[in-house]
């Protein structure tokens, strides 16, 4: 009877003990899988600096597509900034020293041509009109003389030598007076005011610098009271027409060729979405910038309404070409590096290859392509900054 107890209780025991080495067995595995270095993620392929495909590290966010030919009205948008007209500006500065008596012009207002900005005391005009009075003086006395001995030789009363003296000392004046009418037109005495009788001049030491053309006062550096400078660099007023401007772009070699004057273009600013100011190409640049390797194209632009304004960044978008089919990728597809632009073609399942590729700019959005690729073939459109990434960290 124990015995049988015994052996009862002995194989009771039996599947505790299994569902104990169970749970170690558990464990155990459990420990391993978590010593287990993580998987390395799947690889990609791209293309080394010489444009062979090579294994690169796979993106999630990557994405292609086909190059295909899309119908459109060509056209090319060139990045640049509004300036003034060159000739619808005038930065004035003074002829000459003096201290400013009177200022007319005010910032923000329309002046005429003509009309004065500022009244200058100016000792030069003073000091040059006393020369000039004393030079005409001098003239009348030599004309005198010369008149005097001119009729003694004739009744040989006069010695030739004394007579020849006479000559030199009249051609002498008339340089002199000469010499000091010139310096009062440079200080822009008025030449009527010079012709006049000397009675009936009326020049004083106050100068009247008036305004070269019709436009609106968009600079001004002076106060009553200011001294001012005979020195060009020291501008005064700055007058503009702002009716019309002009827009200064910077064009790529290889788009130079869909550039012309008398072209049709629209500006585009960022103050104003969605609107567009009318323009025409008014010349082409003859020289390459060689830091940038740019020419530089110009168009005029209307303004009536003046809400362009000079030095704002603006978008040149010229008509081109009559409607044609043309290949397109986005604008993010295409990368550029030491002033080549390339894109990654889709060689296999995650394999790219960079090729070079010439393009034209269409849209902020688009680009033309002109040469490297073929319709049909597949691009990376998304993404290839990250594959151009791997591949510096690759070399």
């Amino acid at each position: 009877m124990k015995d049988r107890q015994s052996y009862s209780r002995s194989g009771s025991s039996w599947p505790v003990c299994a569902m104990v080495t169970g749970v170690i067995v558990l464990s155990l595995s459990a420990c391993r899988q978590q010593d287990q270095p993580p998987q390395s993620p799947t690889a990609a392929h791209g293309s080394d600096k010489n444009g062979t495909a090579r294994p690169v590290e796979s993106a999630p966010r990557i994405e292609t597509a086909l190059v295909e030919f899309n119908s459109s009205r060509q056209g090319l948008t060139l990045s640049g900034k509004i300036a003034y007209g060159e000739d619808r500006y005038s930065r004035v500065s003074s002829p000459l020293q003096g201290r400013v008596v009177e200022v007319r012009a005010h910032l923000g207002e329309r002046v005429k041509a003509g009309d004065v900005l500022i009244v200058v005391d100016s000792p030069d005009i003073a000091q040059a009109y006393s020369e000039y009075v004393k030079e005409d003086s001098d003239l009348q006395y030599a004309t005198r003389a010369h008149e005097l001995a001119k009729d003694l030789y004739e009744d040989k009363a006069l010695a030739l030598k004394d007579f020849k003296q006479a000559e030199n000392e009249l051609v002498k004046a008339r340089a002199e007076f000469r010499r000091a009418k010139e310096r009062l037109l440079s200080l822009r005495i008025a030449p009527q005011e010079l012709n006049k009788p000397l009675d009936k001049q009326q020049i004083t030491s106050r100068f009247e610098m008036k305004s070269p053309l019709s436009g609106i006062v968009v600079e001004r550096t002076v106060t009553p009271g200011q001294s001012v400078t005979g020195d060009p660099d020291h501008v005064l007023f700055t007058v503009a027409d702002l009716d019309v401007l002009q827009v200064v772009a910077d064009v790529y070699e290889h788009d130079l060729a869909l550039v012309r004057e008398g072209q049709s273009a629209v500006v585009r600013v960022e103050a104003y979405p969605g609107v567009e100011f009318p323009a025409q190409v008014t010349s082409v640049g003859d020289v390459v910038d060689p830091a940038t390797r740019t020419i530089k194209v110009r168009a005029h632009v209307d303004n009536q309404a003046h809400k362009l304004k000079p030095e704002m960044f603006a978008r040149l978008q010229l008509d081109v070409g009559e409607t044609r089919q043309f290949l397109t990728v986005p604008r993010e597809a295409v990368l550029e590096v030491d002033g080549k632009q390339f894109v990654y073609v889709v060689e296999g399942e995650h394999r790219y290859s960079r090729r070079e590729v010439k393009i034209a700019t269409i849209s902020p959005d688009h680009t033309r392509v002109i040469e490297g690729l073929k319709q049909g073939e597949r691009i990376v459109t998304k993404g290839a900054v990250l594959i151009k990434g791997q591949e510096v960290q690759g070399q």
